[in-house]
């Protein structure tokens, strides 16, 4: 149920759309636009819509309260590629969706549809996720070293999948993971680091805007195919539960009633079990299995980021702590079925109309 933000919440939140505006129009227009009015509207039958007649575009109040600020860009974004078509195309005569909309799209990497939702995996990418799934349930067995080799054939299974699929063009899609969060934690940096090091997808931490409490973050971004986005989805709530989980065991073991060290042992998860998917990416180069990154994922990647930057991060202090975590990570197995956490997402918004 929606409830109405403050006037000082959104007024703040129209500066923050009027922000992001500038942004988008610096790295995909080169400032070739002129900014228009936002204005949020109550309407749920439209995410966003490009007003030609008034210079202004609408953004779905009921949108920007209910769903991730990802899709919120997603909008803004296609909504300024109309603008976009109109005033520095000047091209008038086609529908709103036609082929100048939707090259524009192509070419400055900005998602047609803008319905906020992943690309659904076709039926071929569904059958490696059913059997990956299946491998990682194996891999649920009590005797380590039969959940050890299921763990092991499932990330042999998908690099196989990628090595296989490389001469193929594949639909991109992205898909934003975990809470916004006011600070990125080192935990969270390397878990980042390992999913775009070993399951096949493009990495980076996105600004966000919260708009109910008026404040900036960042999320994790992933870029790659429908099935990489299901399977290296799983993989960081699969982590990020099971990292939790080890350190309340850890506390309970050893008695600690603080968190005060909370940080530096996840820190220690995460590379533990980094270090343990490091052994098994050797074993697969020794088996002459050696994926190379799509030149394909990369351009959509370098579309949808046009400017990158890369920021180095001092690390936690390498205490008791993180010595007790980086050994749990080794141990980690990775387990039970993605299909349900990772594809059955539903729908967010009703299907979204024509825009006017």
């Amino acid at each position: 149920m929606e409830s109405e933000l403050t006037a000082e919440l959104e007024r703040a939140l129209v500066r923050e759309l009027l922000a992001a505006w500038r942004q988008v129009n610096d790295a995909y227009f080169k400032n070739g636009l002129v900014a228009p009015a936002i204005e949020l509207v109550p309407s749920r039958a439209h995410l966003g819509r490009w007003m030609h007649a008034t210079r202004t575009i609408e953004i779905s109040r009921p949108l920007v309260l209910e769903q991730p600020w990802g899709v919120v860009m997603e909008v803004l974004k296609h909504e300024m590629a109309h603008q976009y078509v109109h005033e520095v195309l000047g091209e008038w005569s086609e529908t709103a969706h036609g082929p100048a909309f939707r090259e524009a799209c192509r070419r400055l990497g900005i998602d047609a549809r803008a319905a906020g939702m992943p690309v659904v995996a076709n039926e071929a990418e569904e059958r490696v996720i059913e059997r990956i799934a299946k491998l990682l349930a194996l891999a649920e067995s009590p005797n380590q070293h039969e959940a050890e080799a299921a763990m092991a054939a499932a990330q042999k299974l998908m690099l196989k999948y990628n090595l296989d699929a490389r001469a193929e063009r594949h639909d991109y899609g992205h898909r934003h993971l975990g809470a916004p969060s006011g600070r990125v934690t080192e935990s969270e940096r390397i878990l980042a680091m390992l999913l775009g090091r070993y399951f096949f997808v493009e990495v980076i931490w996105v600004p966000v805007y919260r708009a109910r409490e008026g404040k900036r973050g960042s999320v994790l971004e992933i870029c790659g195919t429908s099935a990489n986005l299901a399977i290296a989805e799983y993989v960081h709530a699969f982590l990020t539960e099971t990292a939790e989980r080890s350190w309340r065991e850890h506390k309970r073991a050893h008695g600690i009633g603080y968190d005060r060290d909370r940080r530096t042992y996840l820190a220690g998860v995460m590379t533990g079990f980094a270090e343990k998917l490091a052994r098994q990416s050797a074993q697969h180069k020794s088996a002459g299995l050696v994926w190379v990154k799509d030149g394909d994922l990369e351009s959509f990647f370098r579309r949808r980021h046009p400017h990158v930057r890369h920021v180095r991060h001092a690390g936690t202090r390498r205490t008791e702590a993180y010595a007790h975590g980086r050994a749990a990570g080794r141990q980690i197995v990775l387990h039970r079925g993605v299909s349900a956490a990772a594809t059955n997402r539903g729908k967010l918004l009703p299907a979204r109309e024509k825009d006017e």
